[in-house]
């Protein structure tokens, strides 16, 4: 895997060639394997014998694996997605409690009223520098970033720290002084969060973690809710971010998929299930572990081994999506099959808040601004750092054309 990320597609076209499961180097020369195939991946997360707690990744577990290896955090974080059976329902219902649909629903105004007053400010800033403004930095990350805090409870004076922060733990291509850095510092500010919704809870979720408990009184210990808060911060906002990111750029380069929903053919849940499908968020997520030597489409994966889930992968697997997988069409039959957000018991629990996000800001973006456009041509935007997120850093744009 190339540390510094890049765009997978090529690569991802490459490998499924070959096959739907691929042995993969991980950075630090750590062996993995990824699930590439659509099929393949869909049986793989939802396999009873496959794990997402690190007690049951070999390499680490006999000391084989560095303090500050880059994606370390990703298998040692305590939290809903390192838990595995009844622990993982246990943290799960109790996130869920907080976490509700309604909560989500009664977020739609706030959401509509914040997508609006950054499309003003966009605005602004177009009109101050020869009509070009980043889409990515003053609309598509401030959006997702301030609903998250706002239903966190966490003050506006952390959120560009908690963005820089949140790079930094998914990136792939840093080293470990930095990693084990971003870390700690991650969990200091966390630590400040919970410490002042301690001392003065309010009507958010981190207030409601903290005061969750199951009916036999359990409820989630001191590093299941900094992994817990860690996990909703990151998750929450940077894969909206270039969920949103990533459907503007398709939008730009297809502008007759753009009349199709201009013109009422197709609608924007449409472009954010097609955008998941086919330029998914994360390209391939650590990590999970065979509990047994596990086959899958006729390739071993070893007990042990920690395995990438090819989401970028599976989303243009042409034996699932049809030999045009990797052509971007709103219309397509079932394109609503896609595994961006997960499958299974650890399905992606903010997959409603996400949509909900992606469509408001779409829908207003391109009502506001209807020749919107790309200021710079798409291939020669420069990529995440990282194989774990997919997108580009920024994202030029020309609101009024």
């Amino acid at each position: 895997m190339d540390p510094s990320g890049g765009c997978p597609h090529a690569d991802n076209a490459r490998l499924l060639a070959r096959g739907a499961v691929a042995p993969v180097v991980l950075p630090g020369e750590v062996a993995g394997m990824a699930v590439l195939g659509h099929d393949a991946l869909r049986d793989f997360l939802a396999h009873p014998d496959v794990a997402k707690n690190a007690a049951h990744f070999t390499a680490l577990r006999s000391g084989g694996i560095p303090d500050g290896w880059p994606l370390r955090t990703f298998a040692t974080v305590h939290g809903m997605t390192t838990a595995d059976g009844a622990d993982h329902r246990r943290l799960r219902s109790l996130v869920s409690r907080a976490f509700t649909p309604r909560r989500v629903e009664q977020l739609a105004p706030r959401i509509a009223g914040l997508t609006s007053r950054l499309l003003d400010d966009l605005d602004r800033r177009a009109a101050g520098s020869d009509g070009v403004v980043d889409l990515r930095a003053h609309f598509a990350l401030p959006l997702p970033m301030g609903v998250i805090c706002e239903l966190l409870g966490v003050e506006a004076q952390h959120h560009d720290r908690l963005h820089r922060l949140s790079n930094q733990i998914v990136a792939t291509d840093i080293g470990p002084q930095q990693a084990l850095a971003a870390n700690r510092e991650m969990v200091d500010v966390l630590g400040d969060v919970v410490a002042a919704r301690m001392e003065n809870p309010g009507d958010d979720l981190t207030s409601a973690l903290i005061a969750a408990r199951e009916e036999d009184g359990d409820r989630l210990g001191p590093h299941e809710l900094l992994g817990t808060l860690m996990l909703m911060i990151v998750a929450g906002h940077e894969t909206t971010l270039n969920l949103i990111t990533n459907a503007v750029r398709a939008l730009c380069t297809h502008r007759d998929q753009l009349d199709l929903v201009t013109s009422g053919r197709a609608t924007w849940a449409d472009v954010v299930e097609e955008t998941l499908r086919w330029d998914s968020p994360v390209s391939y997520f650590p990590f999970r572990y065979p509990t047994r030597d596990l086959t899958l489409d006729g390739t071993v994966i070893p007990k042990g081994t920690p395995v990438l889930a090819g989401y970028s992968a599976a989303g243009r697997d042409p034996k699932a999506h049809g030999p045009d997988a990797d052509r971007f069409v709103l219309t397509r039959a079932g394109s609503a099959r896609h595994l961006s957000l997960g499958h299974g018991a650890h399905y992606c629990l903010g997959a409603p808040l996400a949509r909900l996000e992606a469509t408001v800001a779409l829908e207003q973006l391109f009502a506001r601004f209807p020749r919107l456009d790309l200021a710079e041509p798409d291939g020669e935007l420069p990529r995440h750092a990282s194989f774990v997120g997919n997108s580009v850093r920024r994202l030029p744009v020309r609101p009024h054309g």
